[in-house]
């Protein structure tokens, strides 16, 4: 690897990690709060505003909408001018776009503004892994950027804690007041982030090493205020001169994901985005209303959405620690599989405590995938693609996000809960199939040798 790589990866884990790890996270916390209040605002809409089922599942798409054109723009971007550029600029347009929706009194105008809304949170959810993930040695990068993942938990929680305490019968307005809650915080994390350097690694396949040099000492920097004697370089290691920069077309970058050399990992990266999100988002985004149906009370369904939400957080965390024990390939594959078990006794429970049992361990498996997926994705891709394939597989995803809350809708009302999770646990499995069979191992590799065995 190259002298860039190499100063990158022999730095200990300390407090600049962990500040990276808390910007990065807070960012996911409030991508997931802006997509769960959408769930508990759906009941309190299709009263105030008469909508029926179909229409309901327009508005829960809206937002998976413009995470779709999000996710893909910032992914070509972010090879082209930069990572932190995208991942700031995605901020202010979620920022102002949801809080101009809180305002909405018509559908029409509140799907629109969701939309755009979705392409501030998609392009950030798309740029983040892929960015930090790049700072971050391979001795852990697995349990870091399944960690940053584990951040979305939080902000489901808060959501669910929301929804629960401010949107009730007694309070008209408070979805208002509660979408308002999840956009305005952001603003001081865009305060917070103003100091974050520019990839070094992205630096360097750009032809700007001495930039990326630059940034690598002020990471070293860092570092010694907490580490004074840094550990050497490994002299074996630096093996690899700077890469040599081709200055390549979008359309070449495109092309070069589906060459005979990347497509199989291209192809594998869509089919394990398309099904985890197809299955998270039929759940999530439908659970309060589909468990009204079921004939509980609004309080009570909140209340059962959110233990099934803070069930969230140890998914999450116990496949971060996960990747880096049994490999990223393998957690995924293990936690799919496991979550489409969960679906099945989802689709055949009765009472309400099953009901519950089975949304636990359901939202616990499906989380626990998806920190194993957001470090998996990015590590597959050589750096000059990185972002492009991991935004283009997040939007891919993202059309499960778009259709997801719409086929529920038309389901449940033909095949209950039966339909709903069976198919759940059909497109599980397909996912976790395609992860088992065309991907590759990356536990122990740095993204430089990841990359090395991929076009060898």
């Amino acid at each position: 690897m190259s002298a860039v790589s190499a100063r990158i990866e022999r730095l200990p884990f300390g407090k600049y990690h962990r500040h990276l790890l808390l910007l990065g996270g807070l960012g996911y916390a409030f991508d997931a709060m802006d997509a769960a209040v959408i769930a508990f605002v759906l009941p309190v809409l299709k009263s105030s505003w008469q909508l029926d089922g179909p229409q309901l599942g327009i508005v829960a798409s809206a937002n998976f909408i413009g995470f779709f054109f999000g996710a893909l723009s910032a992914g070509a971007l972010g090879d082209l001018i930069g990572r932190r550029r995208i991942m700031m600029w995605a901020l202010v347009v979620y920022c102002v776009a949801s809080f101009f929706s809180a305002m909405s009194n018509e559908w029409g105008l509140f799907i629109a503004l969701r939309i755009i809304a979705g392409i501030g949170t998609g392009a950030e959810s798309a740029i983040i892994a892929p960015y930090l993930s790049e700072f971050v040695p391979r001795r852990y990068r697995g349990i870091f950027t399944g960690a940053l993942a584990g951040f979305f938990s939080f902000g489901f929680i808060a959501a669910a804690l929301l929804g629960r305490y401010i949107i009730t019968p007694d309070f008209e307005q408070g979805w208002r007041v509660v979408i308002l809650i999840t956009s305005t915080p952001v603003l001081m994390l865009l305060w917070w982030r103003r100091r974050l350097l520019e990839s070094p690694r992205w630096l360097e396949s750009q032809g700007r090493t001495d930039e990326a040099l630059e940034v690598v000492a002020k990471m070293e920097q860092q570092v010694m205020r907490e580490f004074p004697v840094l550990p050497q370089v490994d002299a074996e290691e630096l093996d690899t001169p700077p890469p040599v920069v081709k200055q390549e077309s979008l359309f070449a970058k495109y092309a070069f994901l589906l060459s005979k050399k990347l497509r199989p990992i291209t192809i594998m990266t869509w089919c394990m985005w398309l099904s985890i999100t197809f299955c998270y988002y039929s759940f999530f985004s439908w659970i309060p209303t589909l468990l009204i149906q079921n004939g509980m009370t609004l309080t009570k369904s909140f209340t059962y959405a959110l233990v099934m939400y803070i069930a969230q957080t140890p998914g999450y965390f116990s496949a971060a620690w996960f990747n880096e024990k049994i490999g990223r390939q393998a957690t995924v594959v293990s936690y799919m599989v496991l979550g489409s078990l969960a679906a099945i006794g989802m689709a055949y429970a009765r009472s309400d405590a099953q009901v519950m049992t089975m949304g636990i361990l359901l939202s616990f498996f499906m989380n626990g995938a998806y920190a194993g997926i957001y470090a998996y994705t990015p590590e597959v891709f050589p750096t000059h693609v990185r972002t492009i394939g991991t935004g283009l597989a997040s939007a891919i995803g993202r059309i499960g996000g778009i259709t997801a809350p719409i086929m529920v809708g038309f389901t449940y009302e033909t095949y209950g809960f039966i339909g709903v999770f069976g198919a759940t646990t059909v497109i599980l499995f397909l996912g976790a199939g395609a992860v088992l069979i065309m991907g590759i191992p990356t536990k122990g590799k740095s993204l430089e040798q990841i990359a090395a065995s991929k076009l060898s």
